[in-house]
């Protein structure tokens, strides 16, 4: 009921703005972000360019009844990646939150400190994971989070959250989320769409933070997923040290799929390891209009500059005509202030 209060006057808020030259300031109840909107403009941190006027019309076009383009509420499913696309990735969260739980683990049964993975992340040995690679940070994650009820792991995310600050800026967790997409989600709420978070972090510590951080519910997190299994002793649920599903790559339409059901209209993702290329292709086969968007890391004083080495999301992006969002040129803002 408070976010739909919230959504209304929102709206209200933005019909109002169109009608005056004044600024207004409106913040989301669930992340605390001040979106701050001068003269009707729903994107405040985007600069003005072809980019934001294209989300605009986008929008505009398939939300006008009677339009050719119009597309069904109904229909109107937004998806969005999260490392490198809704805050930093470097490095990954879910990689912070696995060195806090091997610290805690290790503390609790130091034997640990002599077994692999918790090993090399007490030795801080690189090497094991670059060689390792997709395995052995997924034998990482599996040792880290599972073995444990989710009532456990959810208050252990909730602690972790509360205090952890991000490597090289010295930040919150809420202050590394980019601010021109937390307006973008809020655009599209505002118009009807539905937003959904996919992504390759395990989707209960995304769930953890997802209504707080994003206004997104728990429900509309797909991620990658370990076997459950029902404790009837104990009435409760147990994550098991079995990957169900990796909601990476390829992964994501399936995850989609099983999730939500149809194909998202929207799609964003990030440049980056080519893991949101499956899922914007996807969305590309829509029935109705689309709109695909990549993150382009290439601003190394306000966040980070990094390109895949064969460059495969940018010339994805050109060959299918998706839309390239260039932080350094397009983004006015890139962090909340708080």
């Amino acid at each position: 009921m408070y976010r739909k209060i919230y959504i209304v006057l929102l709206f209200l808020s933005l019909l109002i703005s169109c009608k005056k030259s004044d600024s207004i300031t409106t913040t989301n109840p669930k992340d605390g972000t001040e979106t701050v909107a001068t003269s009707g403009d729903p994107l405040p941190s985007w600069n003005e360019g072809a980019l934001k006027k294209d989300i605009i019309d986008y929008v505009t076009k398939v939300t006008k009844e009677g339009s050719p383009d119009f597309i069904p509420v109904e229909n109107r499913i937004a998806t969005f990646d999260n490392d490198g696309t809704l805050w930093a990735e470097k490095p990954y969260v879910q990689e912070l939150f696995a060195f806090y739980r091997v610290k805690k683990m290790v503390e609790a049964n130091p034997a640990l400190a002599q077994k692999q993975p918790f090993k090399a992340v007490v030795e801080k040995d690189k090497a094991f994971f670059e060689k390792g690679g997709d395995k052995a940070l997924i034998e990482l994650v599996a040792a880290t989070h599972t073995g444990m009820t989710e009532d456990e792991f959810e208050a252990d995310a909730a602690a972790f959250f509360a205090g952890a600050k991000y490597p090289g800026k010295n930040v919150s967790l809420k202050q590394i989320r980019y601010q021109p997409q937390l307006e973008l989600l809020n655009y599209l709420r505002v118009n009807g769409f539905k937003t959904f978070i996919v992504t390759g972090g395990t989707v209960e510590l995304v769930r953890a933070i997802s209504a707080d951080f994003y206004g997104i519910p728990k429900d509309q997190v797909v991620g990658t997923s370990f076997k459950y299994t029902f404790d009837d002793t104990t009435n409760s649920i147990k994550r098991q040290a079995a990957l169900d599903h990796f909601n990476d790559k390829e992964g994501k339409p399936v995850g989609i799929q099983l999730h939500i059901g149809q194909r998202p209209v929207f799609a964003c993702g990030n440049e980056g390891g080519a893991g949101d290329l499956a899922m914007l292709r996807y969305s590309q086969g829509n029935k109705y209009p689309s709109f695909q968007l990549i993150v382009n890391h290439n601003d190394s004083i306000r966040e980070y500059s990094y390109q895949e080495k064969d460059n495969l999301s940018l010339s994805t992006a050109a060959k299918y005509k998706y839309h390239v969002i260039s932080i350094k040129d397009d983004w006015k803002k890139v962090f909340p202030d708080k």
